[in-house]
């Protein structure tokens, strides 16, 4: 059964609860930013995962497989900068 656009958006904040402590013990964080009409994960990395050279291996191998394995429709986790 596929999940409406309000249940993936629950997961997706299931999931990224679940890894967040892992990124916080190296003094970053991790920020939900929106889930894309062709199913790619906008998030936003703040702290030091914002500025760390490992960010982007962390975002694919750590969060983005993690999303993919629990929601196997998402297609990509990208991290976005958010300009206010």
């Amino acid at each position: 059964m596929a999940l409406n656009k309000e249940e993936m958006n629950q997961k997706i904040l299931n999931v990224l609860d679940q890894v967040r402590p892992y990124l916080q013990a190296d003094g970053g964080d991790i920020k939900f930013v929106e889930l894309t009409d062709d199913l790619v994960v906008n998030v936003e990395l703040t702290g030091a995962c914002g500025s760390c050279a490992f960010s982007t291996m962390t975002l694919k191998n750590g969060v983005e497989a993690t999303l993919k394995r629990v929601i196997p429709e998402i297609k990509e986790v990208v991290a976005v900068n958010l300009v206010i």
